[in-house]
């Protein structure tokens, strides 16, 4: 293992290093000249170029170019002409929870058959219901016909050959994009803020003590193939996760991930994003039964920041997930569950990515052993106590937990963009990723 060098050595290394030129090189479908709705994923840009590539709504005609500034403008385009080439602009702030006359709704609004939070607080506390079974009864029955109700409100669904693109300082607040069983859909330059659920689930049964289940991620990518989502930001807005309170001595989930990747999709890209301030974050591969996902979920992540990210950056399972360049900052470790979680199957290859951990955070949990066997990790960068060090990330993980993890995952990545030294990833990546930032 090379000798810890400080941080300013190491980015003074990083200053001298190639051309720092980390965002792909532009094309006749992605530069300057080319509408933002029609530029296209480069080739072998991760696994979304992989067979027919991906290209969106690029080659819509002007009747299925659209402007879209409120939530019903948004789900009158997604709805036009289903598979369809489309381009949908996003102007301004979307706001999932208004009605179709620009009204404000609430929880309240989507309460019914008498649910009502402290009743079901009242009804399913572990002192009256237990531990042993789900909630059930009429109080569940309201809670989950709540829901229905907030779910045909916020989640409307992408439909295939589409691009999603943001002008100016595009954002999209209170709503779950939900990309199911579609083909070929670019998302870019959104803000996407607190897809929070009013109507979480208890579950007694959810581990040791159990746990609030939510419904909503910020992006749902299910069942669908060659999915590009790029430059975008995923927050939490003035209702982060860490705000919640407890009950049942368990934190009262509103949200579920910023973008989950799930139920037999493959070919995905996700670059240059921005996701902060949030606990569950992304999931690839949502169940233990290969039946659907065995031979799937093979997804590229790189130049993206994890911002004050606790766990699934990403959770995997079963794919072929090529994780690398990406920046990685955690400041405190009292509430960090990990960064790469290895499931069933999961076969990750991780390569080039900076983390920089704040006190208490232990290199040892970057990795999470989720029932996987193998995770391949290599030219990771530790900054940590003023100091920049290499770290063999599965050494530190195998060291203090068992079984231990192989480095072998069996496969080595073939398309993607040209994979930076780590050294460079501080510069480069936190400069240049998130909307408004696209060159």
């Amino acid at each position: 293992m090379p000798a810890p060098t400080t941080a300013a050595t190491v980015l003074a290394a990083a200053l001298c290093a190639a051309t720092l030129t980390a965002v792909p090189a532009a094309s006749a479908a992605t530069g300057h000249d080319v509408p933002l709705g029609r530029r296209t994923l480069p080739a072998g840009d991760g696994w979304a170029a992989a067979t027919t590539g991906t290209t969106g709504g690029a080659a819509a005609d002007d009747a299925h170019v659209f402007t879209v500034r409120t939530r019903k403008e948004l789900v009158t385009a997604l709805n036009k002409g289903d598979a369809t080439p489309k381009i949908i602009y996003v102007k301004g702030v979307i706001d999932g929870n208004t009605d179709d006359t620009g009204a404000r709704l609430t929880c309240d609004d989507y309460a019914t058959g008498g649910y009502t939070q402290p009743a079901y607080l009242a009804a399913y506390d572990p002192a009256v219901w237990g531990r042993d079974a789900e909630p059930s009864g009429p109080l569940e029955d309201a809670r989950a016909a709540s829901a229905a109700r907030q779910t045909a409100q916020i989640k409307p669904k992408v439909g295939s050959n589409t691009t999603i693109a943001g002008l100016g300082n595009a954002v999209i607040k209170g709503l779950n994009l939900h990309v199911d069983k579609a083909d070929n859909v670019i998302i870019r330059n959104i803000r996407f803020q607190d897809a929070y659920d009013c109507f979480p689930h208890w579950d007694p049964t959810d581990g040791s003590e159990g746990n609030w289940n939510s419904l909503y991620d910020n992006i749902s990518v299910t069942g669908s193939t060659h999915v590009w989502v790029d430059h975008n930001g995923f927050d939490d807005g003035g209702n982060p996760d860490s705000a919640q309170p407890l009950y049942f001595g368990r934190p009262y989930q509103v949200h579920d991930g910023e973008l989950d990747i799930t139920s037999g999709s493959d070919l995905a890209t996700v670059s240059w994003n921005r996701f902060a301030d949030h606990d569950k974050t992304m999931l690839i591969g949502s169940t233990n039964n290969p039946a659907a996902d065995r031979g799937k979920l093979n997804v590229t992540v790189h130049h993206n920041v994890f911002d004050t990210i606790l766990q699934r950056a990403p959770r995997v399972r079963f794919g072929q997930v090529h994780v690398y360049d990406n920046y990685y900052d955690i400041p405190a470790g009292d509430e960090y569950v990990y960064s790469f979680g290895a499931g069933v199957e999961s076969k990750i290859y991780a390569e080039d990515n900076f983390f920089r951990l704040g006190a208490g955070v232990d290199p040892g949990t970057i990795i999470y052993n989720w029932g996987g066997t193998a995770l391949h990790a290599t030219g990771t960068l530790v900054a940590s106590g003023g100091r920049v060090r290499q770290v063999d990330i599965l050494a530190a993980h195998n060291a203090t937990h068992d079984p231990d993890l192989s480095g072998d995952v069996g496969w080595t990545p073939a398309l993607h963009t040209r994979v930076d030294p780590a050294a460079v990833v501080p510069l480069t990546v936190p400069l240049l990723a998130g909307p408004g930032r696209l060159r």
